[in-house]
């Protein structure tokens, strides 16, 4: 099966406008955007939530984009357009699924938090989705619920007391 966008010649810069736009349209107080190594990173503000997605780029020294197919090497501006054409796909796949999350908001289809839970910003910096994936494993290893969230600025005696009394 082939990947949304694959052979899109909508650049990077284009699809990061697109979402910037979609958002705002949607109501969006706040957006921005940077890039850290490997990962690039965008969010807005919406509904006095944050919500970060943190998209991994393609490792552009991969086989995948300094060999072909059959093995050989790619000269390094082949190289550099294969890489390219893989980030313009992310982007483009990241700005339809923001925009389908947003309608299906709009529709009445799903509530807002619903929609976007993974990708909130709780108060420490960390997306609901890092944080609750390990628990979720845990507790599909082990079979016990996770504690529950604690309130923002709740004290350790009082996370602890959370976690004990399930």
């Amino acid at each position: 099966m082939s990947r949304y966008a694959e052979n899109t010649s909508v650049s990077s810069e284009r699809s990061r406008a697109e979402i910037e736009q979609t958002v705002s349209r949607y109501g969006a107080s706040g957006f921005m955007y940077g890039w850290d190594g490997g990962i690039a990173v965008m969010a807005f503000q919406m509904n006095g939530r944050r919500i970060r997605f943190d998209l991994k780029m393609p490792d552009r020294y991969s086989n995948e984009f300094t060999q072909t197919e059959t093995g050989r090497d790619r000269a390094p501006a082949q190289a550099a357009k294969v890489w390219e054409q893989a980030c313009r796909q992310r982007w483009r796949a990241l700005a339809l699924v923001i925009k389908a999350k947003l309608e299906a908001v709009e529709s009445g289809i799903t509530e807002f938090e619903e929609e976007f839970l993974a990708h909130i910003v709780l108060p420490n910096g960390r997306t609901v989705g890092r944080w609750m994936l390990p628990q979720v494993k845990s507790a599909y290893d082990t079979g016990d619920m996770p504690p529950l969230l604690p309130a923002p600025g709740a004290t350790n005696h009082e996370r602890i007391h959370t976690r004990r009394s399930r």
